[in-house]
């Protein structure tokens, strides 16, 4: 399989047309559609789906989408890395990380180091801990911040001082919304949208077990999501409460909505994490160098 034929069926994954994607690819179409057959071909399974104005996929080419895209993100990776070798002034640094105030602080690193290295690039993914470190331990990010808990046992760790506190937004028309905080028996009969960082999942080492107590399988959760600005929608349409850390939502007099802490006080910390063993380009290096001199106690 050649990885300028997988660059082919990207681009006529995104065009959806063989005439779109041979323009965008300066190729003929007949050429084009020869390398296509031929891939399929290759893998012995029929990857689109020809229609008179569209091309889809069939599941074996989405398969081959998600796994032609990780090919594809990764060469380029690695080709920004080699390029800059001998050149620490510029390249690119890729972070996977999940909603956190706290991302200011790691934000203030990116300045310094970009201040002193203009042509020093970030590339940020945002997503859950599952997405972070599926990118992470397939080489696709440098580095990961992860609210905690997390199973940290394969990863090297830097862990930011500061912690964020857990708590609900609501609509400020919520009978809810006097109260200065959110005690369990608040939560029971109410409709939770809930972080899936609160599934058993993922935190049944966590403080949220120990916090919510016996009283974890009788919470009515109605909704799940990954990023808060969503959730923070389907509080305003009324769906429901949405359980999430406290600043990453607009909760200002112009707003709909309002956060209230929970009590007894419920925080989570952060871990910078990279791959052990990882081998660094030379200004994701210096960007390591800099979180250290910034975190390390």
């Amino acid at each position: 399989m050649e990885f300028r034929v997988l660059r082919y069926f990207l681009t006529v994954a995104r065009e959806g047309s063989i005439t779109g994607a041979a323009n965008s690819l300066h190729l003929t179409q007949p050429t084009l559609s020869r390398q296509l057959q031929e891939l399929e071909k290759e893998l012995g399974q029929k990857l689109l789906i020809r229609g008179k104005t569209r091309i889809t996929l069939t599941p074996e080419g989405m398969m081959l989408r998600k796994r032609a895209e990780e090919i594809v993100d990764m060469v380029e990776k690695t080709e920004a890395e080699f390029k800059s070798i001998n050149e620490i002034i510029g390249g690119d640094i890729y972070i996977g990380c999940g909603e956190t105030e706290s991302m200011k602080y790691i934000a203030e690193v990116m300045k310094e180091l970009q201040q002193e290295y203009p042509a020093v690039k970030f590339h940020i993914h945002s997503g859950n801990a599952e997405d972070v470190t599926e990118k992470l331990d397939k080489g696709l990010l440098d580095f990961g911040v992860l609210i905690q808990p997390i199973d940290l046992s394969k990863y090297d760790t830097i862990t930011i001082p500061q912690k964020d506190v857990w708590g609900v937004i609501m609509r400020k028309d919520s009978p809810l919304a006097a109260k200065k905080d959110m005690k369990i028996e608040d939560l029971i009969n109410i409709p939770i949208i809930a972080s899936r960082q609160m599934s058993k999942k993922y935190c049944a080492d966590s403080g949220f077990l120990d916090w919510f107590g016996e009283h974890f399988e009788s919470l009515n959760i109605v909704a799940t999501y990954n990023l808060v600005y969503n959730a923070a929608i389907m509080v305003e349409a009324g769906i429901g409460y949405a359980v999430t850390l406290d600043r990453l939502v607009n909760t200002t007099n112009k707003t709909n909505i309002c956060f209230r802490p929970l009590s007894p006080k419920l925080e989570s910390g952060l871990d910078i994490v990279w791959k052990k063993r990882q081998v660094f380009s030379p200004v994701s290096k210096l960007f390591l160098q800099k979180l250290h001199t910034k975190f390390s106690v």
